[in-house]
């Protein structure tokens, strides 16, 4: 962790970040000072793309969720430097922030963008997107909210795209059935740049949550 990371967890955290620890229900309203749309983030590396989404955005507010300290620090930074008020940070399990901290139909959308791919068989049942984390989701995100994926790894994302589909509570927005166009809100990550100059191929899902 760089110096500065550290100093803007330190001097930032009291007044932006969320310890996720399941020992309360969390006012959205009152974390963000505002009724804003809010959106949650699972995963965000160092934080770049999500400080331009937010930039891009500003009446939209994006709950921020990684377990990795540095990135926590990095995003604070660029949300202080920046001055983004629509950005909150998280540290912990999004799991136990969506089961225990958050209520019913308190999210506007969901977005992982390049989740860990697991790749080897015996660890798929790692992978973040299966059907029991989208049911969870699902109890979360209002009617309409959108979700919103995206992996350079292929095989996760027809995994992503199988389990989305035959899922009750979402509908692909592509009509189709497939994957999407990557949508101008989504910006190309430096992690992005290097998969597609690997020759990665990066497909976007772009899902809305439906009343039943």
């Amino acid at each position: 962790m760089t110096a500065g990371q550290a100093d803007a967890l330190q001097r930032l955290w009291p007044k932006w970040g969320l310890d996720i620890d399941g020992q309360r229900v969390v006012d959205l309203g009152e974390l963000f000072g505002n009724d804003n749309p809010v959106v949650l983030e699972i995963g965000f590396g160092m934080g770049e793309a999500t400080a331009q989404m937010a930039a891009a955005d500003p009446g939209t507010n994006i709950l921020a969720v990684d377990v990795h300290t540095p990135g926590q620090g990095n995003l604070l930074s660029l949300a202080d430097r920046n001055g983004l008020n629509n950005v909150r940070v998280g540290n912990g399990d999004a799991i136990i922030l969506l089961r225990e901290m958050l209520a019913p139909d308190s999210l506007d959308g969901l977005r992982v963008y390049f989740p860990d791919p697991w790749p080897k068989k015996r660890h798929h049942k790692r992978r973040l997107i299966q059907p029991e984390f989208l049911s969870l989701a699902a109890t979360r995100l209002k009617p309409g909210a959108l979700v919103h994926c995206a992996t350079d790894w292929e095989p996760y994302a027809e995994q992503m795209l199988e389990a989305l589909t035959a899922h009750p509570d979402f509908e692909n927005t592509q009509a189709d059935g497939g994957f999407a166009p990557r949508p101008q809100f989504r910006p190309l990550t430096r992690f992005e740049g290097q998969g597609l100059d690997k020759g990665h191929v990066v497909n976007d899902l772009l899902f809305r949550r439906v009343e039943r």
